[in-house]
């Protein structure tokens, strides 16, 4: 029996500054899982209204970007810049607004508020947690509406102000990490690792996306194209897992059958609890391979 969990694959969530024309038309070619259209942080304050006029006309072009969910990231809604954006994108076709730098659970609904304000379509909500208060209230954002699909941790901004220096282990971050995990996990939402900015150093960024995936998140932000196939790879269940999700519902479907609520499979206990973490693993696998992407590299190791 093939699992029917309802689940989207963001393994990668590629930023893509607006304000440039030719990254645009690249990420439609691009195997990431989830595009961010960035108004904010990687848009200089004087190509502000470059970025939206940019995105507009992309859009009109065509609002297709191959299989990648789209996503707009808006400077703060309590700032005129933010105001504009969403004036911008009121009509534009889009799965997600990406709100930065949500510190509690009443400007996140009050946000939410101003988008409703604007648009008709109740459009899912995404948010960046990238600061120590961010992290400390989590829990509370992550309750506060069921209209968030997804967290995603912005981690430089997070370094800075808890006052560490990043290292390749991320020794410093890994409290903050997890706690954010926990919330979303807490509150059944996708959760999104920061990006690796040490473009030329593979190894560290290869170690920092499988380091990500240990501590529960679902991908990884990515800052260049060159990132994708191995973030891809690095969240794409190998064919380990897979046969190890199969063997796992099987057995625990024949002991439903024979009246136990447990299985053994090379002598170890199954409980009923693995069943989820195996249909999730067959759903994520046989989704990507349906959209018929190319990056399950390495899935036979």
């Amino acid at each position: 029996m093939e699992p029917t969990l309802n689940y989207r694959p963001r393994r990668t969530m590629l930023y893509v500054p607006t304000h440039v024309e030719r990254y645009l038309q690249k990420a439609r070619g691009l195997a990431a899982d989830s595009v961010v259209f960035d108004l904010q942080e990687s848009v200089p304050p004087e190509h502000k209204q470059t970025a939206r006029d940019l995105l507009l006309k992309a859009f009109e072009q065509s609002p297709t970007f191959e299989y990648s969910e789209r996503i707009v990231r808006v400077n703060p809604l309590s700032t005129e810049w933010g105001q504009k954006d969403l004036e911008a994108i009121k009509d534009l076709d889009i799965d997600a607004i990406l709100l930065p730098r949500i510190e509690s659970a009443d400007s996140l609904l009050s946000y939410i508020g101003q988008i409703d304000a604007v648009r008709k379509d109740k459009i899912s909500v995404m948010i960046n947690i990238e600061s120590p208060l961010g992290v400390l209230h989590a829990e509370q954002i992550c309750a506060a509406s069921e209209r968030v699909s997804c967290v995603v941790m912005g981690v430089t901004d997070l370094s800075n102000e808890l006052k560490i220096t990043q290292t390749n282990d991320r020794a410093g971050l890994l409290t903050s990490l997890s706690l954010v995990v926990l919330a979303a996990r807490a509150y059944k939402k996708c959760v999104i690792d920061g990006p690796h900015f040490d473009l030329k150093n593979i190894q560290a960024c290869e170690f920092s996306c499988r380091q990500a995936r240990d501590l529960g998140f679902d991908g990884k932000a990515v800052v260049h194209p060159i990132q994708l196939a191995y973030t891809n790879d690095a969240f794409t269940p190998k064919l380990d897992d897979i046969n190890r999700a199969k063997a796992i519902i099987a057995a625990i479907k024949q002991a439903n059958e024979e009246g136990r609520n447990v299985a053994v499979i090379d002598d170890r206990l199954i409980e009923p609890s693995l069943k989820e973490w195996a249909e999730r693993v067959l759903t994520l696998y046989n989704t990507v391979k349906e959209l018929g992407q190319n990056e399950l590299i390495g899935a036979s190791r």
